[in-house]
């Protein structure tokens, strides 16, 4: 294994379905994340979760016994603050979830009757409801643009898979006839982004969602590494993505790390 201070490459771990599924950390997982700060020059936790503030991501991963710093937590937010106010808006419908509104705080909220700008779409899990919906559509025919916090088609729950963001997301689109910029994951800007969080231009994307995390890491130029705990699904896999490589679990991923950037150190 290569010391953190001779590697240079970082890692970066998708959290629900890699370190944990619901409230049970997968098995191995703590043990994993150890050895990588160990082996790598960096590690980055990168979430498409957007039901939850980043400050409930890290109190979540340390209730299950996971060493986290707010430092190593990356989410869509704050890609979705950097967008709008690089775009000047001025007025933006968010249809997230309450508890996500912290971390998008710098942003101009929507008035009531007012024109938005943006709509910023996020997890409203039962609150996507056909009249959040048809306001969503309402202010993308009146020429907002429309901001996806994520891209994923589906998640899982504790009672199994449940339609997440993306599959709202295209509706939308499809309805209005106009694309929307997707902040999260599978974003190329998304990935570069961490990898200047982490100051490196190497590092390993690893994921349970074959299409957001594997195959947007490897249109950014990274390997993908796909572990077939939480979401995964064989019948998921596709020839359209095809992984560097895949592991049963986490835990099976530090041993395959050094083989991955062999010689690149």
């Amino acid at each position: 294994m290569t010391p953190a201070d001779e590697a240079t490459f970082g890692v970066l771990l998708d959290i629900d379905g890699v370190l944990y599924v619901g409230d049970e950390p997968i098995v191995g997982a703590h043990e994993a994340l150890t050895q990588l700060r160990e082996q790598s020059a960096g590690v980055r936790l990168v979430t498409n979760t957007t039901s939850r503030s980043r400050r409930d991501v890290v109190e979540h991963l340390r209730e299950l016994g996971f060493e986290v710093s707010h430092e190593e937590v990356l989410t869509p937010a704050a890609m979705a603050v950097s967008h709008c106010e690089e775009h000047g808006y001025e007025s933006v419908a968010m249809l997230v979830s309450e508890k996500l509104r912290e971390d998008l705080a710098a942003l101009k909220e929507l008035k009531s009757g007012a024109r938005a700008d943006a709509v910023v779409l996020g997890d409203l899990g039962d609150g996507f409801t056909a009249e959040v919906l048809n306001g969503a559509f309402r202010q993308l025919m009146d020429g907002a643009e429309l901001v996806s916090l994520q891209h994923n088609r589906y998640w899982r729950r504790k009672d199994g898979l449940a339609l997440d963001v993306g599959a709202y997301a295209a509706a939308l689109e499809f309805a209005s006839g106009r694309e929307g910029v997707v902040v999260g994951k599978p974003s190329e800007a998304f990935f570069k982004a961490a990898m200047s969080d982490i100051g490196l231009e190497l590092a390993v994307m690893v994921g349970d969602d074959v299409e957001a995390d594997v195959g947007g890491a490897m249109a950014a130029g990274l390997p993908g590494v796909l572990v077939r705990t939480g979401k995964f699904r064989q019948d998921a896999l596709s020839e359209r993505v095809t992984p560097t490589a895949i592991v049963d679990s986490i835990a099976d991923f530090p041993d395959l790390l050094a083989r991955i950037f062999q010689g690149s150190s």
